[in-house]
């Protein structure tokens, strides 16, 4: 069963997602508003941008449930793998309905005639979807920053790395959203000052490029983590330690960390067991050895074996096999 610090994990990410809808939920609504009382390019943008935005984090909640579930004897390793299968999700609906549509939208207003024209509804909205993505925002980040203080990693490190998809995706789309308000507002008040509504168009394309490659990086690190990605060192030596430090654990000569979901590991290591107990005794410690290995809050699984007498020792920083967790 997931430890005390996977469910506080878990609780953050949940608020976390729970703000951030409630956040875009309200600003769809607005900027659709405004987008068909002032007839901007660029807000038309945005508010693609709020409703798919509010769509992904539905799917981020379900992701969030579905991946929570506890394992069970058809699931032996839980339901974790699930959470980045809903987050890839919520991705592609950013790129469908947000930059598809904000780019498909900004070509044929700057292809078409302009018509009318209103700027003071957009900054209005604008300002109040900055306050708002802002708060969104700072609840993200400071979830980051408490993570990455705990692994001893730079914010955007973790981020970028972590096997938390929903903390991932909130925090790049709150972070897109408030550099998509800045260029909609750069759009809108270029038109208003130059009467040119290209730049407006062009607001609306700058942004569902901005979505594209949120969208494109949010799909491809999911499909990494559902791929059994291999990255930097550091908790494979922390599992290492582990290991190394149980009474009964001699030495460990292969150790194989898997993700199967958010701060959840799937351990395959070679032990040579202390003693000189016969066979079946031997079989009895090894699952013991198991069981207590799967206490630990981030280790979901864990299949040991024998050592041969003539494998080499893994020690911390030994890199033959970088896997880790975040």
């Amino acid at each position: 069963m997931p430890g005390k610090s996977t469910r506080q994990g878990r609780s953050s990410s949940l608020v976390t997602v729970l703000v951030a809808l409630a956040a875009n939920g309200l600003l769809a609504v607005a900027k659709t508003v405004a987008a068909v009382v002032t007839g901007s390019a660029s807000m038309v943008a945005e508010a693609a941008h709020s409703w798919s935005d509010t769509g992904n984090e539905v799917f981020l909640l379900v992701a969030e449930r579905r991946g929570s579930r506890p394992r069970d004897e058809a699931h032996p390793r839980g339901y974790g793998r699930a959470t980045y299968i809903w987050s890839m999700v919520a991705a592609f609906g950013l790129f469908s309905a947000g930059a598809v549509v904000s780019v498909w939208h900004g070509l044929t207003e700057l292809l078409g005639e302009p018509g009318r024209a209103s700027y003071t509804a957009n900054y209005i909205v604008l300002g109040v979807a900055f306050v708002l993505e802002g708060t969104s925002f700072v609840q993200a980040t400071r979830q980051v920053h408490g993570a990455a203080r705990r692994l001893q990693r730079s914010p955007v490190r973790y981020v970028a790395e972590t096997s938390n998809p929903t903390l991932r995706a909130v925090f790049f789309e709150d972070f897109s959203a408030l550099v998509g308000l800045l260029i909609a507002a750069a759009g809108i008040g270029l038109h208003q000052l130059t009467g040119h509504h290209e730049y407006d168009a062009a607001g609306s394309i700058v942004i569902g490029l901005l979505l594209a490659g949120v969208a494109i990086f949010l799909m491809r690190r999911n499909m990494d983590y559902l791929l059994g990605e291999a990255q930097g060192p550091e908790v494979r030596d922390h599992v290492l330690e582990r290991l190394l430090d149980h009474r009964d654990v001699d030495r460990v000569t292969y150790l194989h960390l898997e993700f199967v979901g958010p701060q959840r590991l799937f351990v395959v290591a070679a032990v040579d067991l202390t003693g000189d107990d016969r066979e079946p005794d031997l079989a009895v410690r090894l699952r013991r050895v198991e069981t207590d290995i799967e206490r630990n809050d981030d280790i979901e699984d864990a299949v040991l074996t024998l050592s041969l007498p003539s494998d080499p020792s893994l020690t911390p920083g030994f890199s033959r096999q970088p896997l880790t967790s975040n």
